[in-house]
């Protein structure tokens, strides 16, 4: 039986994963100049955490979570974001008591039972950072800061900043009740998922897709018009931080994030021209989440980007990406007494932290040298039974096609001077 990755899934291969290593290089490098601190939490948690923390209507609860029963009939399930299982560390672990503010980031995989789509796959990567804390809108700021950031150190241009308040539970009240009003005589017109959505959270209508039911979305009321005094200052103050450091954006006031613990100030950032899949990356503020879950009233605020999308979208525009991975040495040599001391040379030059790499396969000369081709070696070091006498190697550079003959004594400062 030949085996196939599960649809929705796939291999990252090793002439791809250099990209990948790039993004987590990047992202760390910027995390930790911010003073942000790596958390890594487990794949899977009890289903009530993300429950409780996105909320059960939403789709992601209600139609795309993998969840299963481990031996002892406990519902578990595969995380399908980074936000609770980060949230539910630091309340378990009390971080909040060894520092007043909170820098965490994290990078890994999250799992979604969705329809399996270019930049959208059930088994996803994710790099996310949270700053838990303070509730200074400067906060929201420093967050937006570090992804506008990120994204310039990729080489990123063509990318718009969107920003919406989705208020608090005190202001959004009012803002369902006007929107069950406004989609009452549309809503038998609309999609089934609107349908569902209706009676339960008339706010997750506007995150439909569908093309026909965007139409009855654009001329629904907005949430800024029904923001109490303390979002809306809240969020005027956002925008002054983002015009004072001239940070471009567009308001989008029928914004809402898939994840109902957001409140106040949201934010997502566009890359145009992937489609329905554009949103690279997105987040805001939670400030009731830590204590929802268990711990103390704390506010928060953070953001996470898909790292599919974001590859995606430099390939697009021919951004700078590591090129297939470089070796400084490949070694050919011709013979089973040449294979040996071969090992001992690489050992040392590996030693030296030289990239070397070597063929078991005593093949031809010929075919080895094409191997040192294929991994784009600087040096080819080619020993047969000739240089074995001599205790000596032939260094051919690659490029240029040059060679001569090396002590093996000297080999180490040679390919070093040239390297």
């Amino acid at each position: 039986m030949r085996y196939r990755a599960i649809r929705g899934t796939r291999d990252i291969l090793p002439e791809t994963v250099n990209r990948w290593q790039h993004l987590e290089k990047v992202a760390r490098e910027i995390f930790e100049k911010y003073g942000y601190e790596e958390v890594r939490t487990p794949i899977f948690e009890v289903t009530e955490l993300f429950q409780r923390s996105i909320g059960e209507d939403t789709d992601i609860v209600s139609k795309e979570m993998y969840t299963f029963l481990d031996k002892k009939g406990r519902s578990l399930t595969l995380r399908p974001e980074g936000t609770a299982g980060v949230i539910r560390a630091v309340i378990e672990n009390n971080l909040y008591r060894q520092k007043r503010v909170m820098r965490l980031y994290y990078l890994g995989p999250m799992y979604r039972y969705e329809r399996p789509q270019k930049g959208r796959q059930r088994e996803f990567y994710q790099i996310g950072a949270e700053l838990i804390g303070p509730d200074n809108p400067a906060s929201d700021i420093e967050i937006i800061s570090l992804v506008c950031e990120f994204f310039d150190a990729l080489g990123l241009r063509n990318l718009t900043l969107y920003l919406n308040s989705v208020g608090c539970p005190r202001c959004r009240a009012g803002y369902r009740e006007s929107l069950k009003k406004y989609f009452q005589d549309k809503i038998k017109m609309m999609c089934s998922d609107c349908q569902r959505r209706y009676s339960l959270n008339p706010m997750r209508i506007l995150d439909c897709k569908e093309k026909e039911d965007r139409a009855y979305i654009k001329g629904s009321p907005i949430i800024t018009d029904y923001l109490c005094q303390d979002c809306q200052a809240q969020f005027e103050r956002v925008k002054e931080y983002l015009d004072f450091l001239k940070i471009d954006y567009s308001l989008d006031p029928h914004m809402v994030r898939g994840l109902d613990y957001y409140t106040k100030a949201t934010f997502e950032m566009k890359y145009e021209g992937l489609g329905t899949q554009d949103t690279l990356a997105a987040g805001g503020r939670y400030d009731r989440l830590v204590r929802d879950l268990g711990g103390p009233d704390l506010p928060a605020v953070g953001f996470a980007l898909g790292m599919e999308r974001v590859l995606e979208a430099m390939e697009r525009e021919k951004t700078s990406l590591p090129s297939g991975a470089k070796v400084d040495v490949y070694v050919a040599v011709i013979g089973e007494e040449a294979l040996k001391e071969s090992i001992k040379l690489v050992r040392e030059l590996r030693r030296e932290n030289l990239k070397v790499l070597n063929d078991f396969n005593l093949g031809s000369l010929k075919a080895q040298l094409r191997q040192a081709d294929k991994w784009k070696a600087k040096f080819a070091l080619i020993i047969g039974q000739e240089e074995l006498s001599g205790k000596k190697a032939i260094v051919r550079n690659m490029k240029t096609g040059g060679q001569e003959s090396v002590p093996f004594s000297e080999l180490k400062g040679y390919l070093l001077r040239r390297g």
